[in-house]
């Protein structure tokens, strides 16, 4: 996710509550996503979707943050 930010994400995931917080919870969803999909724990496909939306909402979310530091970083 984001390449292009990976050395920011290894900085902030170490000195930023927020945006760990963020980052952990969208990889958390990943995984749980991946378990539905792949019948590892049961689920409908609306509660797959929603899953997906909270996730998407999550990545906009981090991506924000990432552009908001990059904007004041000296």
């Amino acid at each position: 996710m984001f390449p292009e930010y990976r050395d920011l994400i290894t900085k902030l995931k170490g000195h930023d509550a927020h945006f760990t917080r963020l980052f952990d919870k969208h990889n958390e969803l990943d995984q749980a996503i991946k378990n539905m999909e792949s019948r590892l724990v049961a689920a409908t496909e609306v509660e797959i979707e929603t899953k997906k939306k909270e996730k998407l909402l999550l990545k906009d979310q981090l991506y924000a943050h990432l552009k908001k530091v990059e904007a004041s970083a000296p």
